[in-house]
């Protein structure tokens, strides 16, 4: 029955979705050009709270838990899981008082998009090319340049790809090494994605709905003491403990 509603309403998901997309693109121009970047960061929050919004349409639940005790002055890299590409809008706005920029694979930036691909052109994101290190490694630094004269903060993805299942994969160092050696001072917030995998479960057609998803910023991670790879390991363990509900 769950799958035969998924049927009926993903073409609604999808036409407001890609609407929301599509009207905001000359809006993020406009914002832009004539507003520079405050007025560029205002309209891509007002579109991914709109993004959000659209899982109401499959009357999935999207819970977000923040963590109000986390500073403004200081920049941040968040690492979370990766179960779905519906794992980014609430991230950008539910957090959007941090100026978290992502770290993407430059296919996304070129590959015209409406919105989406604008505002990783435009908006301070770090573009990789993953057949290309020293061109990564550039773009990482760009990144975490910013963080440290604009106080940005930055998202990251350390598994690289999405689960289908659920079950994490192990982090890779490479992008959090290089924003940390730039910016020793940043906190490292993990956040924990649970069930948006369960969205895609049929795949990009039909959507899952009745599906309840949770996103969780969870406290900071002390590192004093640590190296880069056991920051990494601690945030894996304590991201797979609160997703998995178990012990890593």
């Amino acid at each position: 029955m769950r799958k035969l509603l998924g049927f009926v309403l993903t073409p609604i998901f999808y036409l407001c979705f890609s609407l929301s997309l599509i009207i905001f693109h000359p809006v993020q121009w406009l914002c832009l050009k004539f507003g520079g970047y405050n007025a560029h960061k205002w309209s891509v929050d007002v579109l991914n709270g709109l993004l959000v919004a659209c899982n109401y349409t499959l009357f999935n639940r999207t819970e977000f838990i923040d963590n109000k005790h986390l500073p403004l002055d200081r920049p941040i890299v968040f690492v979370a899981n990766h179960q779905s590409t519906y794992d980014i809008p609430p991230l950008i706005f539910f957090l959007r008082r941090f100026h978290g920029k992502f770290i993407s694979k430059i296919e996304l930036a070129e590959a015209r998009i409406p919105s989406i691909s604008f505002n990783l052109r435009h908006g301070g994101a770090a573009n990789i090319d993953r057949q290309d290190p020293k061109q990564s490694i550039a773009e990482i630094l760009k990144l975490a340049d910013n963080m440290k004269t604009k106080n940005w903060s930055a998202f990251i993805f350390p598994e690289g790809t999405r689960t289908k299942t659920g079950k994490m994969k192990p982090f890779s160092i490479g992008g959090i090494a290089t924003l940390l050696k730039k910016n020793p001072e940043a906190l490292v917030v993990p956040i924990a994605i649970k069930n948006s995998y369960q969205m895609v479960k049929y795949g990009i057609f039909p959507l899952r709905p009745f599906t309840s998803m949770r996103w969780e910023v969870l406290n900071p991670i002390d590192t004093q003491g640590l190296t880069i790879e056991e920051i990494v390991n601690r945030a894996h363990d304590i991201i797979k403990e609160s997703v998995e509900g178990r012990k890593a």
